[in-house]
């Protein structure tokens, strides 16, 4: 993918819309396409309806993006912790209406959109701006990301927002998708969306422009070894189940007191304390440590992290600020990478550029970036032993040769393939592409008003069957078909 520099298209204004600009991979995608885009010489105005300055990337609160934060307050993001989905979509559609009806959208005059993770606001945003061209950023289908589809009623609940998500996605002019692996998803999920649509395969990308004297070099800690140079596998993820997070605890413990000698496992990552599932998810990590004979504690700030007592085995990390991740990854022996089908993964790449060697699943978006035996390893998830033999091939019997060979393989790799510079041009094309092609076809308002039916039908039939087993069973069980 590495090519010479192109000369940027005629400048364009491109106006970003993105449900929460928090800490997170797609949120990463966002920050580094709206940078690259302006480096190409486009204006660009990022809209999103929540982004809190002390849980986003740096890029969205010092100035180098123009982020405007709207209808925060007149949504929740659920309802008693149900109807995400919901209040998602209607998020969306309140973002669009308010910079809609405001002067400040006219006074923006955007040539473009660049829209990502939901795409059910965009036949409102066609119908309110027919000439702005639409581009929607893929991360995966969203019908497969819903959870507690065992049960049927939670299926029918699902089925309009299935079928409003396929006809939505037809408005846009232009849809990329961020893995080969994740391109196979779509086109197997919506072969009709898929015939009718070019999916084009949109690498995320790493920062690899030669960093200057960092915040870090001016440190009074940089010049010390991290934890004096304790040894440490890292991993990094937000503390979500399907992360996987466990795994790297339970091939840690299969490492016996010698491996793991002067050993510290270390699990970074966003940490939300709004999202139920980081606040559970994170006490189940410690309490399954604690079950496997690993002492454990928990940091939240900078210093606390700085400053670990030496016997903690293993370290959690909430919400990681780049300082510290670039610390942790200048430092890290091994990247334990655990998600398994995970659609792209960008922590893989951001390890392999500070030279750090990754262990990541053999499934999903790491088997186009990690080169299994050349710049890491590639191992089932379901096998711990496995995990446990290369933390301790790398932590105790591989040459420093060996280790820097294979580093510097990891480095050249992420700068051939992954970089801002291939992002930020590869993008750039597509905008150019879409304002010089015809305007694409979408669905007839026919489809919508099937897909409107069906959702008041849904919802009838789920309260129904939710009043008819609460009546039944003497118990409230009406959230069960509600979003989880």
């Amino acid at each position: 993918m590495a090519g010479k520099q192109e000369k940027p298209s005629a400048p364009k204004t491109i106006v970003f819309l993105h449900p929460d600009l928090g800490i997170g991979g797609a949120e990463r995608l966002v920050v580094d396409a709206a940078v690259g885009l302006q480096k190409q010489g486009h204006k660009v105005v990022i809209f999103t309806s929540h982004c809190d300055p002390k849980h986003c990337f740096d890029e969205a609160r010092d100035g180098t993006l123009d982020v405007r934060v709207r209808g925060d307050s007149i949504v929740p993001p659920s309802i008693l912790a149900r109807f995400s989905i919901l209040c998602a979509i209607l998020r969306q559609l309140h973002l669009i209406i308010q910079i809609y009806l405001s002067s400040e959208l006219r006074s923006i005059h955007p040539d473009a959109y660049f829209v990502d993770q939901l795409s059910a606001g965009l036949p409102l945003l066609r119908w309110l701006h027919p000439e702005g061209r639409i581009f929607f950023y893929c991360h995966f289908p969203d019908l497969l990301l819903a959870k507690g589809r065992q049960k049927w009623w939670k299926r029918a609940y699902r089925v309009p927002f299935d079928i409003w998500e396929q006809w939505s996605m037809s408005f846009a002019d232009a849809i990329a998708v961020n893995s080969d692996f994740t391109k196979s998803v779509v086109a197997k999920t919506w072969p009709d969306l898929a015939r009718r649509k070019d999916l084009i395969t949109v690498y995320p990308c790493v920062d690899t422009s030669p960093k200057t004297k960092s915040q870090a070099s001016n440190d009074d800690n940089a010049d010390k070894p991290l934890w004096n140079g304790k040894k440490f596998v890292l991993s990094i993820n937000r503390f979500e189940r399907k992360k996987d997070i466990e795994l790297a605890i339970k091939a840690f413990a299969r490492l016996d007191e010698n491996q793991r000698k002067d050993v510290r496992l270390v699990l970074a990552g966003g940490y939300d304390n709004r999202v139920v599932e980081n606040v559970e998810y994170h006490k189940e990590l410690a309490q399954l440590a604690e079950s496997l004979g690993l002492s454990s504690m928990t940091a939240k700030t900078l210093p606390t992290a700085m400053q670990v007592p030496d016997d903690v085995q293993v370290l959690f990390l909430q919400s990681v600020p780049n300082l510290l991740k670039e610390i942790l990854l200048a430092s890290a022996r091994l990247l334990v990478y655990t998600p398994s089908n995970e659609h792209f993964g960008i922590v893989p790449l951001e390890a392999m550029l500070a030279g750090v060697p990754v262990l990541a699943a053999n499934t999903g978006g790491p088997r186009e970036t990690v080169v299994d035996g050349k710049t890491g390893w590639l191992r089932s998830p379901d096998r711990p032993d496995e995990w446990a033999d290369v933390m301790d091939q790398v932590l105790n019997r591989m040459s420093t040769k060996e280790t820097e060979h294979m580093s510097r393989a990891g480095i050249d790799r992420v700068k051939q393939n992954f970089g801002e510079l291939q992002m930020s041009q590869r993008l750039d094309h597509i905008f150019t592409d879409m304002a010089d092609k015809p305007r694409s076809s979408a669905r007839p308002l026919t489809f919508a008003v099937l897909v409107v039916a069906a959702v008041a039908g849904a919802v009838v039939a789920a309260v129904g069957l939710a009043m008819l087993r609460t009546r039944e069973n003497g118990e409230d069980e009406a959230v069960v078909w509600a979003e989880a």
